[in-house]
């Protein structure tokens, strides 16, 4: 799907959201927005009651063809603190284990009556092609889709760097590991480069880098410690082993040789720089423990972010064309 076109799905006549299906296209001003909203949310979860009224009365269903554990506990707390019915459907037991279409398992579910999907899905396009098939009152959220893209994983990373960072202007920002297979990586891209930041580097084995990467507005880089020089956040991604159909790397061990983010090779990257990772995590074959555990590492505030950053979209989706 072009970007005009997917645009268009994802904004109602006046500019505001009405699906969520990735960071193309989308302005900076509706990014920073998203942002400010998960601000006001923050506090929601220093409540003694955690729960806001703005979704009371609707339906959010967690539809997930691929496992997953922190992106669906995240957004079923999410919707919950906005205190919308939650169902879960668990695809392994669901008539679509047993043949029936993906249109067919979303035609029923949406006779429900339900408000907003979340899919996640092994394919890429599948949340652009359910929420061009949806009744018109329906928000989809992509929950992740093949390679293609997470913008909700971008949008809490991109809460998180601006919480610990402020300004993006100024920012250097590193992506290092498995970039060629990587949704998060390329919803990452978009959004760094929609917020205006001073450099993109991606950095890993050629053979798990973009062919192309001056068209991502990138710099492509093969040497880590060269790579990490002087940069403000290094975004670590997890090897797409599930997503590989050839041996990409000689050995896990070799790997984190060349490319895994160690103490001494941290100290490269400015001396306040940030350590980020999406998870889940492969201890000793993307960083070592000890900067995962570490001072510079802010994995667990993101997971932190996820919720109020989800809050959010669901709340600004769930507003179009009311």
């Amino acid at each position: 799907m072009c970007a005009a076109n997917a645009t268009t799905l994802q904004l109602d006549s006046s500019g505001n959201l009405r699906h969520f299906l990735s960071i193309e296209g989308l302005s900076r001003s509706l990014l920073v927005r998203i942002m400010d909203t998960a601000e006001s949310f923050t506090s929601v979860t220093r409540q003694a009651v955690k729960k806001v009224p703005l979704l009371r009365g609707k339906t959010v269903v967690n539809l997930f063809f691929e496992t997953s554990t922190r992106t669906r506990t995240t957004f079923e707390l999410a919707a919950k603190r906005l205190s919308a019915d939650v169902l879960n459907i668990n695809i392994a037991t669901s008539a679509t284990a047993k043949g029936e279409s993906l249109l067919d398992t979303i035609r029923n579910i949406e006779a429900m009556q339900v408000d907003m999907f979340v899919v996640r899905h092994a394919e890429s396009g599948a949340a652009h092609f359910i929420a061009g098939q949806v009744a018109p009152h329906i928000s989809v959220i992509n929950a992740g889709d093949g390679r293609h893209a997470h913008p909700t994983q971008a949008m809490l990373d991109m809460f998180t760097i601006r919480r610990m960072k402020g300004d993006f202007a100024p920012l250097k920002v590193a992506l290092v590991g498995d970039v060629l297979h990587s949704r998060v990586a390329r919803s990452e891209i978009l959004a760094l480069r929609t917020l205006g930041v001073s450099e993109i580097r991606v950095i890993g084995p050629r053979t798990l880098l973009p062919v192309h990467p001056e068209t991502l507005g990138v710099r492509a880089v093969s040497d880590l410690d060269q790579g990490l020089e002087g940069v403000d956040v290094i975004m670590m991604l997890r090897l797409q082993k599930e997503r590989m159909s050839s041996a990409f790397i000689p050995s896990e061990h070799e790997y984190f040789a060349r490319f895994g983010l160690t103490e001494t090779r941290l100290a490269k990257a400015k001396p306040d720089a940030i350590v980020m990772h999406p998870g889940p995590i492969n201890r000793g074959v993307e960083i070592d423990s000890r900067v995962a555990d570490g001072p510079h590492s802010v994995i667990l505030q993101q997971v932190n972010f996820g919720i109020p950053v989800r809050m959010a979209i669901l709340s600004l989706a769930t507003q179009a064309g009311a």
